[in-house]
């Protein structure tokens, strides 16, 4: 990429309201005259209708927080009930209470306030409508080429969004007054609002096309579920029915019976107890007795360790969210850095487990790279197992019922919760042979190849639409 290089003035920075000084808002500021481009106010208003009434959430609802939207903008929500209240959805329901909840109307275009570089952005359509979401996302009422200006955010105007993003030394950010300082090429706009019909007659039978290939997709969770339910019978009906128990008596002697002396409610659930019994059918063995080492936790990181000539990634819990690693956004560190910490570093086989934060506690990735250079984050923890097929043990760590357990044994409040290597290890582990391991993985991972199929052949079609907006303003 050339550098860029251009002379500004005191004066100049001085016009914006917040000082901003950075090169990419400033290089886009200045690539425009008055008479060749339209406003942000020429063609978006800020919704003013979005307010909740939280007494009309009475029964089942859907809400949408910016992990729940992936980065083609696909939405997996979270279905909630205030009359049903689950303690692991608690901090939900809170900031719900403290009205982080909107709603949005058809065609509307809601664009995650936080990292928009990653392109969570959401299209109103007659499905999605019916969901209620965080106020972390900016909410835009499109006053034409509704559609069109969407799919434009994610292709020809990804720059202007990026270029007005706040770039500090966290992830990039925007706030509601950065999109004033939005400018849209004219000529652009002008060729997409002459061919708009055209352009709405061929993407809409793609986007008939996508619903029904993710009508064919089956969640990863579901399959995992099943093939466990099958193998060691898992009873997740009568598991799903314990759940919902919130009052409960027991016996004083029961609060001595672990090693913590737990007192919590959470923790003596009866919920946790059954699946604690359940796997007991299965299994007398432990995480500890398949470990090759001990269970360890990463590394921090400052600012200051961070460096693009680096030869090591910094996993961090972003970058297993979405139960696999992911290099998207994942930074180098320094050698000097990486030379101190070689006992932090993960291999091939390695599996990683997010020990905090609601949302991303549990959440579970097993590296598959042989070549892969990189230090696991300090909220992370390592697991490295011997005679234990790894991807057995990975799927088995992402059924209901071990995250269940992460579930009751975490301990903190609110959305400051953790799980430690000796909690862990201390989990049952089923103890199966080696060859019939492999049998329920080579299983499982067909079913989950077939998905991720399914999805390029999405991806395939979302491509076309991403061309049809380029070709449009050609």
């Amino acid at each position: 990429m050339p550098l860029k290089q251009f002379t500004t003035d005191f004066q100049g920075l001085g016009k914006e309201i917040s000082f901003r000084y950075d090169v990419d808002f400033l290089d886009f500021q200045r690539g425009f005259l008055v008479e060749n481009y339209y406003s942000f106010d020429n063609l978006f208003d800020f919704s003013s209708k979005n307010k909740v009434n939280l007494d009309s959430l009475d029964d089942d609802f859907f809400y949408v927080e910016i992990g729940n939207v992936s980065k083609e903008g696909d939405i997996e929500p979270v279905k909630l009930n205030f009359n049903e209240r689950k303690e692991e959805e608690e901090n939900y329901y809170k900031k719900i209470e403290k009205g982080d909840i909107i709603c949005a109307e058809k065609n509307n275009i809601l664009i995650a306030k936080v990292r928009p570089n990653l392109k969570k952005y959401v299209l109103m359509d007659g499905e999605n409508q019916k969901y209620f979401y965080t106020s972390a996302f900016v909410h835009l009422v499109p006053k034409r080429l509704n559609k069109i200006l969407y799919y434009s955010f994610r292709t020809i105007f990804y720059e202007n969004l990026i270029a007005i993003s706040r770039q500090g030394k966290g992830y990039p950010t925007l706030k509601e007054n950065d999109f004033y300082y939005l400018k849209f090429d004219k000529k652009i706009i002008d060729k997409l609002s002459k061919k708009q019909d055209q352009i709405i007659a061929e993407i809409e039978p793609i986007e008939k096309k996508i619903k029904e290939l993710k009508s064919q997709i089956t969640p990863p969770q579901e399959i995992i579920n099943k093939v466990f339910v099958r193998e060691f019978k898992f009873d997740l009906k009568k598991f799903e029915e314990l759940k919902k128990i919130k009052n409960y008596y027991l016996e004083l002697s029961k609060f001595a019976d672990n090693r913590d002396i737990r007192q919590s409610v959470k923790f003596h659930r009866e919920g946790g107890a059954f699946v604690i019994s359940q796997l007991k059918k299965v299994t007398d063995k432990r995480i500890k007795h398949f470990l090759a080492e001990p269970i360890v936790l990463g590394k921090g990181v400052s600012p200051s360790n961070y460096d693009d000539n680096g030869d090591y990634f910094y996993i961090s819990m972003a970058n297993i969210k979405n139960w696999k690693f992911e290099s998207d956004d994942t930074r180098l560190v320094s050698r000097e850095y990486s030379r101190k910490n070689l006992n932090k570093t993960v291999s091939k086989d390695d599996i990683l487990i997010a020990r905090s934060g609601e949302g991303t506690i549990g959440k579970v990735a097993v590296i598959d790279d042989e070549d892969i250079q990189g230090i696991f984050a300090d909220f992370t923890m390592r697991i490295r197992l011997k005679n234990y097929n790894p991807l057995f043990a990975y799927y088995y760590f992402r059924t209901d019922y071990f995250q269940y357990l992460i579930e009751v044994n975490k301990k903190g409040l609110g959305n400051n919760t953790n799980i430690f290597p000796g909690q862990i290890q201390e989990f049952p582990m089923i103890d199966i042979p080696l060859k019939s391991q492999q049998k329920i993985v080579d299983e499982i991972k067909t079913e989950l190849d077939k998905q991720e199929e399914m999805k390029k052949k999405i991806e395939t079609q979302r491509n076309k639409i991403d061309e049809i907006i380029e070709n449009a303003i050609k």
